[in-house]
């Protein structure tokens, strides 16, 4: 018969327990928080309940017939500048990349000449363009231009030098290999640039020129010292009449509120599809 051997007890000391992870107590964090939030509902509750403010008069003129042609014209405004501006800015952006000096040169010049003059001063010059130079090429020009007209020439030649910049940089984000690569293949230089370029670059142009649509939708308020009837001048007409300051602006700086949350919803989701694929994806 063969004798079986017992196993000896083990000796191992028993296994402990996993240790239990405890967030930091930050009592200062939650203090300053709460302190924060009771600031916000004092405010809050102090603009909902002083009788300054007339919200009755806000609500009776927030959709009323002038407030919303003011309010069509500065999005078609808006809307307008904005496509003017990047077409111009893409041409002035690709020629600050030529290898042509000269080009390189009136490029930079123009962006230089825009960014430096404000565009009041900008607005003026062309609204008074007829005392300048009462006569082009034989075309009077004394009442050659309105105030609309001048707010979209205006507006557009300065908006053009800053989208110039922004299209430029998001063209020098694109890695280099990607045209020697399109070179290669015997695509020409139109067709680099809209077809390989241009749609990377997007994603480095995409969120400045968002910043760039809402500034501008808030800079046409600029138009009503040129009497364009925007938004801002569609309210002023009508608390010069009713002399109810206070809550025709509030009426204006609401829709413009409205409006640029809008426009950063819609920022939001195009910056999310043009960085597909990469990080910056959420």
């Amino acid at each position: 018969m063969s004798a079986t051997l017992a196993t000896p007890p083990s000796t191992a000391p028993p296994a402990a327990p996993p240790l239990r992870i405890v967030p930091a107590r930050r009592a200062g964090q939650w203090t300053a928080a709460a302190l924060v939030l009771v600031l916000l509902g004092l405010g809050l509750v102090s603009v909902v309940r002083n009788e300054a403010f007339q919200w009755d008069v806000v609500a009776a003129y927030f959709t009323s017939a002038s407030v919303l042609r003011g309010l069509g014209l500065t999005l078609w405004l808006t809307a307008l500048v904005m496509a003017l501006g990047f077409v111009l800015g893409t041409l002035l952006a690709v020629l600050r990349l030529s290898a042509n000096p000269v080009l390189r040169a009136v490029s930079w010049g123009y962006v230089w000449f825009f960014r430096s003059t404000p565009i009041l001063v900008q607005l003026l010059f062309w609204f008074n363009i007829g005392a300048l130079y009462p006569q082009i090429l034989g075309v009077n020009t004394v009442n050659l231009l309105g105030p609309v007209s001048v707010a979209v020439i205006g507006l557009t030649l300065h908006e053009a030098a800053y989208a110039a910049e922004v299209v430029r940089g998001g063209i020098l984000s694109v890695d280099r290999g990607q045209t020697e690569a399109a070179e290669s293949l015997g695509l020409g230089r139109w067709r680099r640039l809209s077809r390989i370029v241009l749609p990377q670059a997007m994603r480095a142009i995409v969120p400045p020129a968002g910043n760039m649509l809402i500034g501008t939708l808030k800079g046409t308020s600029i138009v009503s010292v040129i009497a364009v009837q925007d938004l801002l001048y569609s309210t002023q007409l009508v608390y010069h009449r009713t002399y109810e300051i206070i809550p025709l602006l509030l009426v204006a700086t609401l829709w413009y509120v409205a409006v640029t949350s809008v426009l950063g919803i819609g920022q939001y989701y195009v910056e999310r599809h043009y960085a597909r694929g990469t990080a910056g994806a959420r």
